[in-house]
């Protein structure tokens, strides 16, 4: 055998060893149900584009907001509608400063960054929490998100709807599950409430462009044929919610539509006509309820929006969650409808919870979000004027990287957004993101059975994780609020 054979046989040999460890890295994610780590032989002379966003995102959140705002302006805004003078306003922002003790925004979610003149932001909601017991009704929450908040279950998200009505009535006093929709998509998996419906026609404003919606985004249309009924139990699992003291069918529109209705397991059955109307009307019961059935009949022209189970008193948390929703159809609310909803459930406080269907791979640019974000916000704000409103940031989200699960640049880019968003509406911000652990703390949630294997979603135990941050956040702003009033009156 000569040097040549030899020589092509070693370099066919070591061309056969180079191919195979370069398709090491087109392995699959996992074998046999093991993730591994792919071998990447040029990882050192590649220079990756991610890497390179991430940083720029990361000095963008680091670094001042230097977006231009009229404050000038705002606080004459501020004044006229809430009666504070420009020096109660100036000494607020002096002690709010002082209290945090904190530049820029809060990287951990440990406080509300307000970004109200004044620091304003939740007096009326705080205001409320205070003076409840005068109030002759509950201080009312309304939760607006995706699927993030579906089910009251977080595991559905921050969606601790639950875990937030649970801790709010905790400490303020209240029962009951509040407002629930004739039908919903999570209404197999709420843990808060056994329901049922049956021979209704669901209008969403996520596809629907003609009639007008509120807060919920849902109505309902009873079918021409066929039985039309919706029924609530209660559950034991939870103490706040086992019973409540008053029982609500909330319709808007109505010609003569008769009612049947059969509550706690009772014999007698209560009949009603329900009285015309081309506007948001409740029927009431008092009592203390369990369970509630409800039958109708003679349905032509009726509209229902949902029943709701609650006290009159303490706190009552409104879960309106919309699967798919990214936040900017609430520039399309019915300011009437608002209104007419706002006359028989005022509410304190409106939190928004959105951002996580939006942020996307492709996409790390949201001033096209940010501009029609602002002009939902603000939107909200003409409706339910009466109301505070506390944005939301996106939580963290991850992605396979090199077989490795990381936070999408997006994330980062859309936190940002949401920022400005908050700051050109004068509104208090709160940062999911830092309050799960900022980077990459979605593969600790995972590791920990707090998130669900999609590396979005958060599990029950997970929701509750994030529920009782957001709830001492409010707390620690409460504390602001109280000192606050104590100084500047």
């Amino acid at each position: 055998m000569n040097k040549e054979d030899n020589f092509g046989r070693l370099l066919a040999l070591l061309l056969i060893t180079l191919g195979i460890c370069l398709g090491l890295y087109y392995l699959p994610d996992r074998i046999f149900g093991q993730k591994i780590k792919k071998v990447d032989l040029l990882s050192d002379l590649r220079v990756k584009t991610q890497s390179l966003s991430m940083d720029s995102l990361r000095k963008q959140l680091e670094q001042p907001d230097t977006l231009e705002i009229d404050s000038v302006a705002l606080r004459d805004s501020v004044i006229r509608s809430t009666g504070i003078d420009s020096a109660a306003l100036a000494l607020r922002d002096t002690l709010y400063n002082v209290m945090y003790s904190v530049q820029g925004a809060d990287s951990l979610g440990t406080h509300i960054e307000d970004y109200s003149v004044g620091h304003i932001g939740l007096k009326r909601f705080f205001a409320a929490l205070k003076n409840r017991d005068q109030l002759n009704r509950p201080v009312r929450v309304a939760f607006l998100g995706d699927s993030f908040i579906e089910g009251d279950i977080v595991g559905a998200g921050l969606a601790s709807s639950l875990h937030n009505i649970l801790l709010l009535q905790k400490e303020f006093g209240g029962r009951g599950v509040g407002f629930v929709p004739i039908a919903s998509v999570a209404a197999q998996f709420r843990p808060t409430i056994e329901q049922r419906s049956e021979g209704w026609h669901t209008w969403s404003m996520l596809t629907d462009h003609e009639h007008g919606y509120t807060l919920s985004g849902m109505m309902f249309e009873p079918k021409k044929d066929g039985k039309v009924t919706v029924s609530l139990k209660t559950t034991n699992r939870y103490p706040e919610l086992e019973t409540a003291s008053s029982l609500k069918f909330l319709y808007e529109q109505n010609m003569g539509t008769r009612m049947e209705l059969h509550y706690n397991g009772e014999p007698d059955t209560i009949r009603e006509l329900l009285p015309p109307t081309t506007k948001i009307t409740q029927y009431v019961r008092k009592g203390n309820f369990t369970e509630a059935a409800f039958s109708f009949t003679e349905t032509e022209g009726f509209r229902a929006l949902g029943v709701a189970l609650e006290d009159n008193s303490g706190v009552v948390v409104d879960n309106y969650s919309l699967r798919g929703n990214s936040g900017m159809i609430l520039n399309r609310l019915d300011s009437a409808r608002c209104q007419h909803l706002n006359e028989i459930r005022p509410y304190d406080l409106i939190i928004l919870q959105y951002g996580l269907n939006v942020v996307s791979d492709s996409v790390l640019q949201y001033g096209w979000y940010n501009k029609r974000m602002v002009e939902a916000v603000r939107h909200v704000q003409a409706c339910f004027p009466q109301s505070d409103v506390l944005l939301l940031g996106v939580s963290d989200r991850s992605h396979q990287e090199d077989g490795e699960f990381e936070t999408m640049p997006a994330v980062l880019a859309m936190l940002h957004t949401q920022r400005q968003i908050a700051r050109k509406t004068g509104i208090p911000f709160w940062n999911t993101f830092g309050a799960m652990g900022g980077e990459n703390s979605m593969v600790r949630f995972v590791e920990n059975n707090w998130a669900s294997k999609d590396y979005t979603h958060l599990s029950f135990r997970g929701g509750r994780e994030i529920a009782t941050a957001l709830f001492n956040a409010l707390l620690l702003e409460k504390e602001f609020y109280d000192e606050a009033d104590k100084v500047v009156h």
